[in-house]
């Protein structure tokens, strides 16, 4: 017997921003693994179940979810923002390439989600309206060295850069240490955005030159976007400035 399993994703945690598709595959399914404060905001009838555990054991809990679909289950593995963004369709894939063969015949559907790198782009204009790019600052599962490459090769390329796991109470200087690495090949007047909690009452937006980007601006809850020479700012009387890529480069840039 064989069921299914289908990965989630809430969105950034606004449930307005919870896609009619997430929403159904949650009504379809019967248990439900994933991150404590992911399950925290389900509202589960009685007949359905909840496996929570904690943060950074993502192959163990795909591993569970995928055990029990084999079995006829209906399981939903749930994740914050878009579960293929630095999220748990990865490693529920992973777990199935490398898992027993009857795991390659559960039925796998993944349900995209607003990922954090957006809702916080919506919120300050438009900073990824030109080429962009995703890095996870946490080293847990890559050296810090292949980190810097990275940062280094997308300030040169012109890429506008979206931080996943800016810093942690194990990892309070990797924050600063980008922005250092970034103040050598970038100048001090582009802008970053600290996104923290993004379309949530405790939402907090701040807009500071990258020549005055602090890591302690940010905590696990903040996604970090950092723009480039191109990226522009429209200053408004007693509001946020708006940010904005232009959709075309400049001659001088090119």
């Amino acid at each position: 017997m064989t069921g299914s399993l289908t990965v989630v994703g809430l969105g950034p945690g606004n449930p307005d921003q919870m896609t009619q598709e997430a929403l159904a595959a949650v009504t379809a399914s019967t248990d439900f693994f994933g991150y404590f404060p992911y399950i925290d905001r389900l509202n589960l009838r009685a007949d359905q179940r909840r496996h929570a555990s904690d943060n950074r054991e993502e192959l163990t809990r795909a591993k569970a979810a995928l055990e029990m679909a084999a079995k006829g289950g209906k399981v939903c593995v749930v994740s914050g923002g878009d579960p293929g963004v630095f999220a748990m369709a990865a490693a529920v894939c992973e777990a199935i390439d490398d898992g027993p063969a009857e795991w390659r015949d559960i039925e796998l559907f993944v349900v995209p989600g607003v990922t954090a790198m957006l809702a916080v782009a919506a919120k300050a204009g438009a900073p990824l309206g030109h080429d962009f790019c995703a890095i996870s600052l946490s080293n847990n599962l890559k050296p810090w060295a292949i980190i810097e490459k990275r940062l280094v090769a997308a300030a040169k390329a012109g890429f506008v850069m979206a931080f996943y796991n800016p810093i942690s109470k194990a990892r309070p200087h990797q924050l600063g240490e980008a922005f250092d690495i970034l103040r050598a090949h970038l100048p001090g007047s582009v802008p970053v955005i600290f996104g923290r909690a993004a379309g949530r009452p405790d939402e907090a937006i701040r807009i500071v030159p990258l020549e005055e980007a602090e890591g302690d601006m940010a905590d696990m809850a903040t996604c970090v976007i950092v723009g480039t020479a191109e990226t522009r700012l429209i200053e408004r009387t007693g509001q946020r400035p708006i940010v904005y890529s232009p959709r075309f480069l400049r001659e001088s840039f090119q």
